[in-house]
């Protein structure tokens, strides 16, 4: 009989970035370093386990954006060029490394990209998003859906621009995927009473929460985080483990800051010759990452100090990490199962992103993770729907209300408004009260109006995105964060200014429609307030 239930959660989110207006642009790299680094691996992994007949099964969240990204034609062919470039390089480093401690890093690079080229344009041609349904279809995963543009739904002022982001995530899931999901998942995990309401009205059967979301229910649930909790609207609400946080997340008390492990931040991008990697930098010729990472973590030394990596030592400490962490869950189990009396569930969470771009061996540990509870049987990694579907008429879930929560410092949204970022609510809360106006009065605009609405719906839309508030906190991409909310937020006014005078800029509305493409599905109707509505 099986100690319990290991529940994997990867949530793959990236903001939508899409300069057509420049031939490279930093921050698109971020998509081209997640599709090479993480998301063609993961895809790897989850069909090599198909192919073996492993009994595990994982959750994967698609963000409506990232799914944007991965559809759009333009950073499709941009992709490419951004492998292409990899691939060339990788080969230039293999030689330039040839003899030096360097050696085996070069070689693991040269492999790495030509294996993801060949997967981007041959394995998945390069539609992602066909291969993970593939997957859903064979059983391998469970694919949940998001808000429309990762916005953190406590901060949005209204309940039709709530309702707003959720229905479009849906909308936007079941247009790439054919299907509703059954999952959906709480941008930053963050969550404030009534929204189980709105994704009951809109047919979700489970999301997550943090751990304290759950813990601090009314009434306190008795399992704790080791069973979902039946909200008083129907979904169920799964509650994040701390241990298994702490065992992957933490890079001081974690598995990714151990010595042998390869060193993120010390790139070639900025220690090489500029001139010898000017071809692979961007038109202005300003240092960046490029991936090619030859150190280790060696310890709390200066990045200056760091030791050469050897990738056969980081793949074995990912081996011995992955046996720890089954090792660790099993225990961990049998604990809970004596204090609650049934096998429990433990939900784990996590960015994808971490697994393989932040911590390069973190896809080697995800599959001996898999690999090591299938074959130990110790217990079983499951979906979340997987999960409900085997509750027995004896196991009757907790009920209870979860408690306003989030993920991330402090546990309630701080790293989203604070100090630093604060200035971006009240635009965006006059932003979302005048969309719900406008929507009211236009019941029956022309084509040319109800296409300027549309837009300035979208505009709105990407705005609401919480990365722009965490950029902004965290100190990362700080200025080019202000600066797209403030350019959204300009767009979005500009373009209702137009439909109220009754005179829309034809060029102007060309122009957004072909830079903020996302999400040719919105309909601006969909921020119709109902309490407008009952006036």
């Amino acid at each position: 009989m099986s100690n319990g239930f290991l529940t994997i959660v990867l949530h793959c989110h990236l903001p939508y970035v899409r300069h057509p207006e420049h031939e490279g642009f930093l921050e698109e790299d971020w998509f081209y370093e997640a599709v090479a680094e993480t998301y063609l691996p993961l895809l790897r992994v989850l069909r090599r386990l198909r192919r073996d007949d492993a009994p595990a099964r994982i959750a994967v969240s698609l963000s409506p954006t990232l799914c944007e990204m991965i559809s759009n034609e333009l950073l499709r062919a941009r992709c490419l060029s951004y492998l292409d470039q990899h691939v060339e390089l990788a080969e230039r480093e293999v030689r330039r490394n040839r003899n030096t401690p360097y050696a085996p890093a070069a070689r693991m690079y040269r492999e790495r990209y030509r294996l993801a080229r060949r997967d981007y344009v041959d394995g998945y041609g390069p539609d992602l998003l066909s291969a993970f349904q593939e997957l859903e279809d064979d059983g391998m995963v469970e694919l949940m859906a998001s808000a429309a543009t990762h916005a953190l739904l406590p901060l949005l002022q209204g309940r039709a621009a709530k309702r707003a982001q959720i229905t479009l995530g849906l909308r936007n899931f079941e247009k790439h995927f054919g299907r509703r999901p059954a999952g959906f998942w709480l941008p930053e995990c963050a969550y404030e009473p009534g929204l189980e309401q709105l994704l009951a009205d809109a047919g979700v059967r489970y999301f997550c929460l943090d751990t304290h979301g759950l813990l601090l229910a009314e009434p306190r649930p008795p399992m704790g985080v080791f069973a979902p909790l039946k909200t008083p609207a129907g979904p169920f609400a799964f509650g994040r483990d701390v241990e298994s946080s702490h065992q992957v997340w933490s890079a001081d008390e974690g598995y990714p800051g151990d010595a042998a492990y390869r060193e993120f931040h010390r790139d070639l991008g900025f220690d090489a010759d500029l001139h010898y990697i000017a071809p692979y930098l961007h038109s202005d010729d300003v240092r960046r990452h490029l991936g090619f990472k030859y150190h280790r973590v060696t310890g709390d030394v200066p990045l200056a100090q760091k030791k050469p990596y050897d990738p056969q030592a980081g793949r074995r400490r990912a081996a011995e990490h992955a046996a720890d962490f089954v090792r660790q869950k099993t225990r961990q189990m049998l604990r809970a199962r004596a204090a609650i009396g049934r096998a429990p569930l433990i939900l784990a969470p996590y960015d994808a992103e971490l697994f393989g771009h932040w911590w390069l061996e973190g896809i080697d540990f995800l599959e001996d993770v898999l690999r090591g509870a299938a074959e130990q049987g110790a217990f079983d990694c499951v979906s979340p729907s997987q999960y409900l579907d085997a509750l027995s008429e004896g196991d009757a879930p907790q009920e209870g209300r979860p408690a306003l929560s989030s993920w991330g410092y402090g546990g309630y949204f701080d790293a989203w408004v604070n100090g630093s970022n604060d200035w971006l609510y009240p635009d965006l809360h006059l932003a979302e009260s005048r969309m719900a106006q406008a929507a009211f009065r236009a019941l029956a605009p022309d084509h040319l109006a109800g296409r300027a609405l549309d837009q300035a719906a979208r505009e709105l839309l990407l705005a609401q995105a919480s990365d722009w508030g965490f950029l902004i906190s965290a100190g990362t991409a700080r200025h080019y964060a202000s600066r797209r909310f403030s350019s959204l937020m300009e767009r979005f006014s500009a373009l209702l200014d137009q439909v109220e005078a009754g005179r829309v800029d034809v060029a102007f509305l060309n122009w957004c429609e072909s830079h903020d493409d996302a999400f040719p599905e919105v309909d601006h109707r969909v921020f119709r307030s109902s309490a407008l509505l009952a006036t």
